[in-house]
């Protein structure tokens, strides 16, 4: 008797056990599938933001290399007339001719000495949702009317929220944050009217489309 109720304890004591491992197997498997997803979720908002940038702009300047990614589809006017500067040659010798440490380093309208360079027509003002204004984001350079926007632009050097749904946002710096810093420490003074001008030219030496 005492052997029969040994032998039932037994196998009930491995029928615990086995449902217990069991149980962990399906719970190592439940978190192994969570933890998949959360994966393929972060790989999917990666494959995103790739898709956001529709074509890339190499800026050799006298301080370094940056490399813009263009965001084609939120800001399709800005970015083809963008585009059609760098394609002419328009860049080419132009400054930095503003530079604002914590603001932005704005270019692509004066030649040495100051000089406005002639541009196309201006273009139309795109406000793209959810675009924001923060370190290393490429956005367009306008006067006080809002329609006004040519060749000039500028990078932000850090968060400036008082930007948003006021210029058009259409690009983003993918390599290049130590040449921008660099720029941004630039000793600037007063050339006639224009302030924050860097006593030393800032120039850009070529801007092409790259792959």
């Amino acid at each position: 008797m005492k052997n029969l109720i040994s032998i039932i304890a037994l196998f009930a004591s491995l029928m615990i056990t086995t449902s217990v491992t069991g149980c962990t197997k399906v719970a190592k498997n439940d978190k192994s599938k969570i933890a998949n997803k959360k994966v393929e979720k972060k790989t999917e908002k990666k494959e995103v933001k790739k898709e956001k940038i529709t074509a890339k702009v190499l800026l050799k300047t006298t301080k370094g290399d940056m490399l813009i990614g263009l965001y084609g589809n939120d800001a399709p006017v800005t970015v083809k007339n963008f585009l059609q500067y760098v394609k002419d040659g328009f860049y080419t010798g132009l400054l930095f001719h503003r530079v604002i440490p914590g603001f932005v380093i704005q270019g692509g309208g004066m030649e040495p000495g100051m000089i406005k360079k002639v541009t196309r027509s201006p273009i139309k003002l795109e406000i793209a949702e959810g675009l924001k204004h923060k370190k290393g984001i490429l956005s367009m350079a306008r006067t006080q009317v809002r329609d006004s926007g040519t060749s000039q632009f500028f990078i932000c050097l850090g968060d400036v929220p008082s930007l948003d749904n006021q210029y058009a946002v259409f690009g983003e710096l993918i390599k290049g944050t130590k040449v921008l810093d660099t720029i941004a420490k630039a000793p600037t003074g007063k050339v006639g009217f224009h302030r924050n001008v860097p006593t030393e030219d800032i120039k850009i030496i070529s801007a092409t489309i790259v792959k």
